[in-house]
């Protein structure tokens, strides 16, 4: 099947009554607040930054993180759920996965911190960014990514639609590494690539 669609690709705001300003925050139903805390705080970094009830049931408890640029990720937690590193597979609805985005220059200490706490995960070159994949303590899957290249953040938006309307050019699968390159020359930006690891292209990383 085809994923090509008639709906327009562009970084223009559409002709919609309003307009998000951004992602202010993503609640998560989570398990209990040891595990949860171990593996967003201690293993990935992110600070704790507020505890509080679960204002609509109190039973349960509110944690909200810093995933590193003021975005939160929260959840609710309960001492009496354990985790469940296994999962499980959502239907419509659900969430497929979470990405976080780390540092070019860590990325390899992301790799080895991950294997010394137990973490499996897998490596792939995503054409336009590298990737990440393992899970968190209720099998959640996470996804690491960084940039290529640098991209500053107001124009990413512009820079991905360029190499959309590359990729369409080119008859190609799906946006890979030359189209991002050009489409980075061609909205007027430095090309700057940062120096990652060989890595399993394109597709095949998490279902």
């Amino acid at each position: 099947m085809s994923n090509e669609s008639t709906n327009p690709v562009t970084p223009e705001p559409p002709d919609s009554p309003f307009q998000t300003t951004g992602t202010d925050h993503i609640t998560i139903w989570g398990s209990n607040e040891a595990d949860t805390v171990a593996f967003y705080r201690d293993l990935l970094g992110m600070p704790l930054v507020l505890r509080q009830p679960n204002l609509d049931d109190p039973s349960q408890t509110h944690l909200f993180f810093d995933t590193g640029d003021g975005r939160i990720l929260t959840f609710f937690v309960s001492d009496d759920r354990p985790s469940n590193r296994r999962g499980q597979r959502g239907g419509v609805g659900a969430v497929h996965h979470l990405c976080f985005s780390v540092d070019p220059e860590e990325y390899e200490d992301v790799m080895d911190s991950l294997e010394e706490a137990g973490h499996r995960y897998n490596v792939f070159d995503r054409g336009i960014f590298h990737s990440i994949y393992t899970t968190d303590n209720n099998g959640l899957v996470i996804e690491l990514s960084t940039d290529k290249y640098e991209v500053p953040d107001d124009r990413r938006g512009e820079v991905l639609a360029k190499a959309q309307e590359l990729r369409e050019a080119a008859g190609a699968d799906y946006a890979k590494d030359e189209h991002l390159r050009e489409a980075i020359r061609e909205v007027g930006l430095e090309v700057i690539e940062h120096d990652l690891p060989d890595a399993s292209a394109g597709v095949g990383g998490v279902e």
